[in-house]
């Protein structure tokens, strides 16, 4: 992929679709914003969000990466991770919510080969349509990096489970219906020598002993975290996701997949921000009445975040095609979540500095921006554990 801050695709199927996402981006979706008085800090409600769903899925984007008889189309990687460039790109407050990326068909993950008829039915159909929404509930206090810590129990109980505990973090939680929750089976891992089984359940977030919590508030200021507490919480066995001790596979198996799907994401904020960044040197002024562009300190320092851009996007497209291909490409996913989150913030700190002033202003679409891409060095693993994982592959 030749260098672009808006770049054209060379297969007609996926220009058209750019073209289209890029109007919707831009057309209704920042319409809907504008009338609602949305900004990236604002509490979303269900109002705001049903009418994207339904309007994106309308449009083909709301699960487009799903297979035809769930009423996507079957994207490659690289073909979604090009409509996730722009969804990163558009600057839309609710862009999370075009492709399902927030409560939606993408934040389900994979789980669809897991499910029953009747989980079908119920949770995922409904979910891949817009009518229901989830989060994913993994991570606790005392289990981020390693979630086999986690403490949250699941007990049989007849014809069902009882889950306690407290989860944090869970994305989408203050406007899902349920949650697919991952808990360690009770007595598990106790004894010495004996490892702990885990098992993912789906978990309507109404039911007794279940309850939704306002969560830590990001740097990003975004309200999208919720914690959820379980306290003897009921569980049909219906709702058990594929088999007992199953959960760590299913919550954690297409790690390597959701590790590079999120660098487009991030690779498109970044590049807003280039652009940004480049409009601004070209139309402030400085003493003499010279734009910013005219002085070689500055553009020295675009030179450098246009070629950390590129570097970036072109070793992400490059995994993504390995594993369109069908290859192994762990490696390279550490790799590109590592380059991507570096380079990414290295490009953001520098766009603060050429926007002085106005770039550490609250309500600057770049500082925003800064706080945003911040949090990609540690949130779905941190650069440590990134570097990590590609050390023990390189042994």
């Amino acid at each position: 992929m030749t260098f672009s801050l808006r770049p054209a695709h060379d297969d007609p199927y996926l220009a058209d679709l750019i073209g289209r996402l890029r109007d919707y981006l831009d057309g209704e979706l920042a319409e809907h914003e504008r009338e609602r008085g949305l900004t990236h800090e604002s509490r979303l409600t269900r109002a705001d969000l049903e009418p994207v769903w339904h309007r994106s899925r309308e449009l083909g984007f709301y699960g487009i990466h799903l297979p035809q008889e769930y009423g996507g189309q079957n994207l490659t990687y690289t073909r979604l991770a090009a409509l996730k460039e722009e969804i990163g790109a558009s600057g839309r407050v609710l862009a999370h919510s075009v492709l399902g990326d927030m409560g939606g068909p993408l934040r389900a993950g994979d789980i669809l080969k897991y499910a029953t008829d009747h989980q079908l039915a119920t949770y995922l159909l409904p979910l891949v349509r817009g009518e229901r929404a989830c989060c994913f509930s993994l991570t606790e206090t005392d289990a981020g990096s390693d979630v086999r810590s986690m403490r949250t129990t699941a007990v049989r109980d007849g014809d069902g489970y009882r889950l306690t505990g407290h989860k944090v973090f869970s994305s989408a939680g203050p406007f899902a219906d349920f949650a697919i929750v991952v808990a360690r089976m009770a007595g598990s891992g106790e004894q010495e020598g004996q490892k702990p089984r885990f098992s993912a359940f789906l978990v309507d977030l109404d039911s007794p002993g279940c309850r939704v919590e306002d969560g830590a508030t990001p740097m990003s200021g975004e309200q999208i975290e919720s914690d959820i507490v379980l306290e003897d919480c009921r569980v049909p066995a219906a709702n058990l996701l594929g088999e007992e001790g199953e959960g760590m596979r299913i919550a954690l198996g297409r790690v390597t997949t959701n590790r590079l799907l999120h660098c487009p994401t991030v690779i498109g904020a970044t590049r807003r921000a280039l652009d940004l960044t480049l409009d601004r040197t070209r139309h402030r002024k400085v003493a003499g009445g010279m734009p910013l562009l005219a002085l070689q300190a500055i553009q020295h320092k675009v030179a450098d975040m246009a070629t950390e851009f590129y570097a970036a996007r072109s070793m992400t497209y490059a995994a993504l095609a390995a594993l369109d291909r069908g290859e192994d490409a762990q490696a390279e996913a550490f790799m590109c979540k590592l380059f991507v989150a570096e380079s990414a913030f290295r490009i953001l700190d520098q766009a603060v500095q050429i926007h002085g002033k106005e770039g550490l202003t609250r309500g600057n679409e770049i500082e925003f921006l800064f706080r945003k891409i911040r949090m990609f060095r540690v949130l779905t693993g941190t650069s440590e554990i990134q570097r990590n994982g590609i050390a023990r592959l390189l042994a």
